[in-house]
């Protein structure tokens, strides 16, 4: 008579774990919400960026950077041995955050004018991409028609070369 490894009669009570009572509404969501923001990753991956045009004018700083400008000049002045760039932005943040609202007109001034070039020099690239998407546009139909013009002269040739070949019986 054989026995079995391992399931002998005699077991070791388990202790009983008390679950606490949880609310239908919260149950499931979790893994769920999970499961969504993985599967958005993955289509995220999967997307290639748009090639950035190197033409394309750059954004206009805020009022914050136009300020960090000027700060940087201040703080590597007065802190020369200091050549971490995070120890100047926090640096800047803070002085920016003590400014009161006076103080920081004149750089929210200046990030508006930026602001307003920038828009300028926006309108004038988009205008200038619309008008050589146009061009494109233009040169693809030419092309389609030449291409047309092609087949359509060699079909007419091969149907006068039938017509002839039959002329000769």
């Amino acid at each position: 008579m054989k026995v079995a490894k391992g399931k002998g009669p005699v077991r070791k009570e388990r202790k009983e774990v008390v679950l606490k009572p949880v609310e239908d509404s919260k149950v499931g969501k979790r893994k769920a919400a999970l499961k969504a923001s993985k599967s958005s990753n993955k289509k995220a991956k999967n997307v290639k960026p748009a090639k950035k045009d190197p033409n394309k004018p750059k954004r206009p700083p805020s009022a914050f950077f136009v300020f960090l400008e000027e700060f940087r000049k201040v703080y590597k002045q007065e802190h020369p041995n200091i050549k971490a760039v995070s120890a100047v932005g926090k640096a800047g943040g803070e002085k920016w955050k003590s400014l009161t609202v006076s103080e920081k007109a004149p750089y929210e001034a200046k990030a508006a004018k930026r602001k307003q070039d920038y828009e300028k020099l926006m309108t004038a690239y988009n205008k200038k991409q619309d008008s050589d998407e146009d061009d494109d546009d233009d040169d693809e139909e030419e092309s389609e028609r030449s291409k047309s013009e092609v087949h359509d002269d060699d079909e007419g040739e091969s149907g006068e070369e039938e017509e002839d070949d039959e002329d000769d019986d």
